[in-house]
């Protein structure tokens, strides 16, 4: 799998969103961000275009920002929570992408830290340890 260039401007690592369109600083959790873009584009077929990244959601009072939601069939249907590598996946980053069910439909929630992968399959009420198949686009 081809892995995002970096590029190195004023001092900063930067990597090119393919999503947004655009060189975003290269943070820690960023890297996890754009691997898991390229995972899902490369290995799963998922078109950029049906990808939406860093974009601001209503949950309850606050605003918060999810890292990728996917589309398919024109309606929400996984939302993917990158952490660092460094962070385990505890009960509060679990619980912070389930809030995100509340505003949005979604068949799978996903949250990753690069290395381990947890997946809720919210319709069959269990957990994968891998992301779901993207096959069936249109049926």
């Amino acid at each position: 799998m081809k892995v995002p260039d970096i590029r190195i401007r004023e001092g900063k690592n930067y990597v090119y969103d393919p999503v947004r369109r655009k060189e975003i600083v290269l943070t820690p959790e960023e890297w996890v961000r754009q691997y898991v873009i390229a995972y899902l584009h490369q290995v799963k077929e998922i078109p950029f275009g049906l990808m939406s990244v860093e974009k601001k959601i209503q949950v309850g009072q606050l605003l918060r920002r999810y890292d990728v939601l996917v589309y398919k069939n024109d309606k929400p249907w996984m939302i993917v929570e990158c952490k660092e590598e460094r962070e385990k996946l505890s009960d509060a980053v679990l619980q912070q992408v389930l809030s995100y069910t509340s505003v949005l439909q979604l068949s799978y929630i996903v949250v990753t830290n690069g290395e381990t992968v947890r997946c809720y399959d919210i319709a069959r009420g269990h957990w994968m340890h891998e992301f779901p198949d993207y096959r069936g686009l249109n049926e």
